[in-house]
């Protein structure tokens, strides 16, 4: 039998991957904090990593155990590290990795939490260089002896800039970098990070992989496409027999188990059930997306939409050519004279808040929330107008937003 398709695996994976005890179609959850050892040799052991086991909840569990397993089978990568949330997957990864004295190349564009934690990371001595990862050539041109990684989002929130991540991915390759890749938000089907050469995959799962606004959750996998052997931070300790595991062994032990941001396991539990219809909301949040965009792109009091699935999207082909759909994330402009947050508060269906990927249209203003902390001057090299809403594109009936819009628009 040839390999199912992504939808029935995402519906079938904890059942088939993880073969839960007595019949049932998910994994238990399990809320143990300590694992009894009839054999004492054996906790040892698995101390020691010479077994697979569970020896303390904060660094893992079989809760966890089963989501990781199921994400990599997503993902096609070898092997997932789950963490509390999306940012402690990305602090996690890069602080088990990185040392001071590295250099990153990182996208200019990223997301106003991560770009924070970057501040942080160049505190502790690890030097960056912001670039815009839409040009291979600025990458390139930004590399230096002691360069380590490049990081970048496959597509950028908000603007929707996209990577040029199959030229980013080949130039890695070719210098034994590591790519890291945030794929919050264009997850599976709709990236293939494999074939792009990624070495890491970042996403928060608190985003379309639990898909309704009530859990937590992010996650590091390997796709196991990065010589561990030409990586010079792995510790002794973590060089272990499979060299292809040195990297998520780190990350597992450095950062997991000693920062200590591990997954719940009722939250790991409710992540899995919402893998299950992740490609059918992710279809109709893109479908929707596409049409909400055209629509208000023939608005004359919108100024500009941002979104990859418009022709007149800066990097409309390469998002064509390189992702399975150009995902729910659009951003707009208001015409001067309209402010963001009273045309918000006119909407009657689309929720004021912060988030994404989730089955309900959420909308806010970008330069006074989640970008404020930017400051004008560096929004404005994010490509960030002051007059910017963004909105994550639920599963509702198109018609039903559209309706919306019309009445909101219609009071200016």
């Amino acid at each position: 039998m040839t390999k199912p398709g992504v939808t029935t695996r995402q519906v079938h994976a904890d059942r088939q991957l993880n073969h839960p005890a007595d019949g049932a179609v998910h994994t238990s959850t399990t809320n143990a904090v300590l694992f009894e050892f009839e054999k004492t040799q054996d906790l040892v052991d698995v101390f020691q990593g010479k077994k697979m086991g569970h020896v303390y909840g904060r660094s893992s569990s079989g809760s966890m155990a089963a989501l990781q397993t199921i994400i990599a089978d997503m993902e096609g990568g070898i092997a997932t590290a789950c963490f509390a949330t999306g940012m402690a997957a990305i602090t996690s990864t890069m602080l088990s990795l990185f040392k001071a004295g590295d250099h990153l190349i990182v996208s200019q564009y990223l997301f106003g939490n991560t770009r924070s934690f970057l501040d942080t990371l160049m505190d502790l001595g690890v030097e960056l260089t912001f670039v815009d990862v839409t040009s291979i050539q600025d990458v390139i041109a930004a590399k230096q002896d002691n360069t380590r990684a490049v990081f970048t989002e496959t597509i950028a929130n908000p603007v929707t800039q996209v990577a040029d991540l199959r030229a980013i991915g080949k130039w890695c390759e070719e210098q034994k970098l590591l790519f890291m890749v945030d794929n919050t938000m264009t997850p599976p089907p709709a990236f293939d990070a494999k074939a792009m050469k990624v070495s890491l995959v970042l996403t928060s799962l608190t985003k379309y992989h639990g898909g309704h606004g009530h859990v937590l959750g992010g996650a590091v996998t390997d796709m196991g496409n990065y010589d561990w052997t030409s990586f010079n931070n792995i510790k002794p300790a973590y060089q272990v027999a499979d060299e292809r595991m040195w990297g998520i062994t780190q990350i597992r032990k450095k950062g997991l188990r000693d920062l200590g941001a591990t997954l719940a396991a009722q939250s790991a539990h409710l992540i899995s059930v919402g893998i299950e219809t992740l490609s059918l909301r992710m279809a109709r949040s893109t479908e929707n997306a596409m049409k909400l965009a055209t629509y208000l792109e023939s608005q004359d009091k919108i100024e500009r939409v941002y979104y990859p699935g418009l022709s007149n999207h800066p990097q409309h082909y390469v998002a064509r050519e390189q992702l399975g759909g150009y995902g729910a994330i659009l951003s707009f402009d208001l015409v001067p004279g309209i402010d963001p947050c009273e045309f918000l508060d006119e909407l009657k269906l689309v929720l004021s808040a912060t988030h994404l990927g989730d089955t309900r249209t959420l909308a806010l203003p970008v330069a006074s929330t989640i970008f404020f902390e930017n400051g004008q001057r560096e929004r404005a090299r994010m490509g960030i107008t002051e007059t910017m809403i963004r909105m994550s594109v639920g599963i509702e009936d198109t018609d039903d937003l559209v309706a919306d819009f019309d009445q909101a628009l219609a009071k200016f």
